[in-house]
């Protein structure tokens, strides 16, 4: 796998993760609205590499604490992907910098 595709996919978990705390955001602010359908966030591999975020309501309630703790685990996932990104670009400026030498 290149570089550009190391960080291609660490950008689509990023793209991802941004989708999930929209959707929780969604949930938190219409906690309290008769009738309101919570989403749930679903993550998928994409066949050519990366993850989708596919959001969708069900038929349960808004938890506060379950809301926070994806929250949580979406921050987590979204700070390790950016990890990624960051050192495949890090990579990507060395391999470039050793070419021009």
């Amino acid at each position: 796998m290149s570089i550009s595709g190391i960080t291609s996919i660490a950008l689509s978990g990023m793209r991802a993760q941004t989708t999930r705390v929209g959707a929780i955001a969604n949930n938190i602010a219409n906690s309290s609205t008769p009738g309101y359908a919570r989403l749930n966030t679903s993550l998928t591999s994409v066949e050519t590499g990366g993850v989708q975020a596919v959001v969708s309501p069900t038929a349960s309630d808004v938890d506060p604490a379950t809301e926070l703790t994806d929250l949580i685990e979406a921050e987590q996932s979204y700070k390790a992907n950016a990890v990624v990104f960051e050192t495949g670009a890090d990579m990507w400026e060395m391999l470039m910098s050793i070419k021009r030498d």
